[in-house]
């Protein structure tokens, strides 16, 4: 039997790959990358993007996406990359999107892509979780007991099932401090197998000190990227 071809002249070729930085703000933290993808795409075609399309019967965009934050979470450091069939201006791109996407969904910045995997360059990522019920003292009594722990296991729901992993190994770095009549807590995470989420983390804070935090935390992710020898997250665009 033939193998069946499509139809009509093979897609343009990929010229450009670009690198983008976008923001979760407001409401649209609870936007998930679904959604986010519907939005992008529709808002590349508004703001005419010449995109690079894969071949085959079901042509797609050329994009990928890389280390997204959790559904209900904020941003400021959410990346993806996109192919195009024309050259063109970063910056010009990033604005053209920023334009077209949602109120919420704003794009920072674009920069054109050097060899490498982007994934690769996503190590670690500090995030920023503001408490409205506790205080920072208790907080950070809490804290203290969180760290003085060589490993904490908590169990989250996988789509196999339950998986039980170590959060206290991803935790590097950790600060408690007052904040608008409640506590602010910034931490930094390495990215593992599986990935450790802020959500393990109040979990495990949870199990070791039996703390009740009230309500769910406003987290935020700060930044994602190259994980120097200090400790620090440095912007993976900069270092590429």
């Amino acid at each position: 039997m033939a193998k069946r071809v499509p139809e009509g002249p093979a897609p343009d070729p990929a010229v450009q790959k670009l690198r983008v930085q976008y923001a979760k703000r407001g409401r649209m933290r609870f936007s998930s990358t679904r959604d986010f993808q519907r939005a992008l795409e529709r808002a590349l075609r508004r703001a005419q993007v010449p995109m690079a399309f894969s071949a085959g019967f079901h042509p797609h965009p050329k994009i990928s996406y890389a280390n997204a934050a959790p559904t209900g979470t904020a941003s400021e450091a959410e990346y993806f990359e996109i192919q195009l069939r024309e050259r063109r201006d970063p910056e010009q791109v990033a604005r053209a999107l920023d334009e077209a996407l949602p109120d919420g969904l704003d794009v920072i910045t674009a920069v054109e892509a050097t060899p490498g995997a982007l994934a690769d360059r996503l190590e670690a990522s500090d995030w920023q979780l503001d408490f409205a019920e506790v205080t920072a003292a208790d907080l950070s009594a809490a804290v203290e007991r969180l760290l003085a722990r060589d490993t904490v296991e908590v169990t989250r729901m996988m789509k196999r099932g339950p998986r039980t992993f170590d959060m206290r190994a991803a935790l590097l770095a950790s600060d408690v401090a007052e904040h608008s009549g409640g506590a602010r807590w910034t931490l930094t995470l390495r990215h593992t197998t599986p990935t450790v989420r802020p959500d393990d983390v109040l979990s495990g804070l949870r199990d070791v000190s039996a703390i009740d935090v009230g309500r769910s935390p406003l987290i935020t992710r700060l930044r994602q990227g190259v994980l120097g020898e200090d400790g620090a997250v440095s912007d993976p665009l900069e270092t590429a």
